[in-house]
């Protein structure tokens, strides 16, 4: 009797099952869509141009589902919190984040578990980053 035994290939990460690089860049595109016309958000990003905003969301999405490892590499450990924290991260402005990323969400048409991961960890993040409740 041989050994027939092979070994079990990686499992695919969320990163590529979902689509890899063209996904989470249209799902940043789509977001910042809604930002850009949002009377809260849009001043949070002190660049005129939104473009660095969705280079650096798009690639730590990316790391965090399991893509490259870029954003660490160019800004070191993502630190969220510390990050965030110049900025007036309300429950309003929590909210508005989540509705324009729920609306980004809905337009990729994601398998029904990859669009629930996404969606949790997303609303987990966004209540985790308020730092005041001042209006």
């Amino acid at each position: 009797m041989t050994d027939q035994t092979s070994p079990a290939a990686p499992p695919e990460s969320f990163y590529d099952a979902v689509g890899g690089h063209a996904t989470f860049e249209r799902l940043v595109d789509l977001f910042y869509e809604g930002v850009a016309t949002d009377d809260v958000l849009r001043p949070m990003y002190p660049e005129e141009d939104l473009g660095p905003a969705k280079v650096r969301l798009t690639l730590f999405l990316e790391q965090y589902w399991g893509g490259p490892t870029t954003y660490s590499q160019q800004r070191g450990h993502p630190r969220l919190r510390m990050r965030h924290a110049p900025f007036k991260v309300n429950p309003d402005a929590r909210d508005r984040w989540l509705r324009h990323m729920r609306t980004a969400i809905d337009a990729l048409d994601l398998a029904p578990i990859h669009e629930s991961q996404l969606w949790d960890y997303l609303e987990r993040a966004a209540y985790s980053m308020i730092n005041t409740f001042d209006d």
